[in-house]
Order: C-alpha cells, then sequence, then structure tokens
C-alpha cells in the first residue's frame, strides 16, 4: 500500500470517530453538529465511489441539513473527478500534506505534558484559535483516541496540538499557541513531542495538514516534514438533481 493510501485509510477510520458516522463504499461520513468543519466524508484511498454509494452520502447529508462535502488526497483525485463533476461537486479548499517518517526526530525544545482533562485542554486550545473554537475544540479533545499535549514557557501552559495513532501512521492537529506566548518555540515543541510521542505508540509515519504559506507550513517545514501532496475539499451545493 502506498504511503498516501495509509494516510487516507488511517483518516477516514479516524474521523469515524466523531458524531454520528456511516460508511458509504470508501467513504466515512460524519456529521457532529449543525455549522461545523467536521460534518465530511473521507475518501479511504481504495477505490472511486459509485454513482449508488455517493447517493446515499448525499442523502445522508442531506438529512442532517449539511452540503455534501468531501475530503481526497490528491493522488487519488484524478479517478474521481469525472462522476464528482458530473454531479455538480466544486473544489472548496486545498490544504497541503506533509509526512514525516520517524526514524530521525527533532529535539523538544520546551516542556511538553499529556494533558489528561479533555476540557482543560480544549479551553487552552480555543484561548490560541480565538473565539468561536470552543465547541470543536471540546469535541476534538474528547474523541476517542485523542492524545492531547500541552506546552510550556516559563512554567505557564501557553500552547496545545492533538495527536492520533492509527495503524502505523501518527496524525498531528489541532496544534494552537496563546497569545503573548508566539515566537517562542512552543510549536517546534509540539511538533517534536507528538513525533516521540508517535514513534513510541507505534507510528512510522506522522501527517499533518496546513494551510499554504501560513506560519504553521513553515514550522512543520523546519521540523523536517515533506511536502507529500494536498487534501482536496469538494462540496456539492444542497438541492442539486442528478436526475
Amino acid at each position: 500500500m502506498d504511503s498516501w493510501q495509509r494516510i487516507s485509510h488511517a483518516e477516514a477510520a479516524a474521523h469515524a470517530d466523531f458524531g454520528t458516522a456511516e460508511r458509504f463504499g470508501p467513504l466515512v461520513a460524519a456529521f457532529v453538529a449543525p455549522g461545523l468543519p467536521l460534518n465530511t466524508a473521507w475518501h479511504d484511498g481504495t477505490r472511486a465511489p459509485t454513482a449508488a454509494e455517493l447517493d446515499a452520502f448525499e442523502t445522508f447529508s442531506a438529512q442532517h441539513a449539511a452540503p455534501a462535502t468531501l475530503h481526497v488526497l490528491s493522488p487519488a483525485a484524478p479517478a474521481l473527478l469525472p462522476l464528482l463533476r458530473e454531479r455538480g461537486y466544486a473544489l472548496d479548499y486545498v490544504l497541503h500534506l506533509y509526512t514525516h517518517a520517524l526514524d530521525t526526530l527533532p529535539d523538544v525544545p520546551l516542556p511538553v505534558h499529556e494533558e489528561p482533562d479533555a476540557d482543560t485542554w480544549a479551553a487552552l486550545s480555543a484561548q490560541g484559535f480565538g473565539p468561536g473554537s470552543e465547541e470543536i475544540m471540546r469535541i476534538v479533545g474528547h474523541a476517542p483516541g485523542t492524545r492531547r499535549f500541552v506546552a510550556q514557557v516559563d512554567g505557564v501552559p501557553a500552547g496545545s496540538g492533538a495527536l492520533g495513532v492509527t495503524g502505523d501512521v501518527g496524525a498531528l492537529y489541532g496544534m494552537s499557541t496563546v497569545e503573548g506566548a508566539r515566537r517562542r518555540g512552543v510549536q517546534a515543541a509540539l511538533i517534536a513531542a507528538r513525533l516521540h510521542a508517535a514513534r513510541q505508540a507505534g507510528a512510522t509515519l506522522a501527517t499533518v495538514f496546513t494551510t499554504p504559506g501560513t506560519g504553521s507550513e513553515r514550522n512543520v517545514l523546519r521540523a523536517g516534514f515533506a511536502l507529500s501532496g494536498m487534501r482536496l475539499t469538494f462540496t456539492r451545493p444542497p438541492g442539486l438533481s442528478t436526475r
């Protein structure tokens, strides 16, 4: 199995831990709560969905009053594009996929601990992400399999990040730094600590998705990650008919 297929499989499997989840062939769809970006489906990296499977996914989305939104890694996209285009899906946004083999790891430059309390972690994360992020960070913090990390600057909690390990893939996500602690090495510490934790948990590959051109992207590059593809997000407006 190619690395991108391993990543797709791991992301789809982890997605099933959020809210109400159903599988439609190679798609794992979840609905958590109205208006949340977690209300999506992940393509698992195997084959293209059939028209009937897309019908079922779109019905699932409509039942929850959500647009049909689908995440696909770029190597899988060429096989899916004709059917998605025919059904009215449009590219919504793109994230860069970075990967890091877990044989050589960076040092951890600041104290980092694993936070046992999901609500404490979520509150700190929301401070970094800003107003409006409280609900989604609480959901992420409480999701099965989520490991929560906190970095400290001068003995004070300064940033947070999450790790999920599925099979041999460790996914880094949910990283934020509180205002006033930025440019102090917080993200570097959180990245390095989670890479070590992922290897200790049996992962051989770590992944992270970033918005192109951001400070987060620069931080993962400095930590030794390599650009390995893109996550393409397609959305189909409600009410379209393929008949």
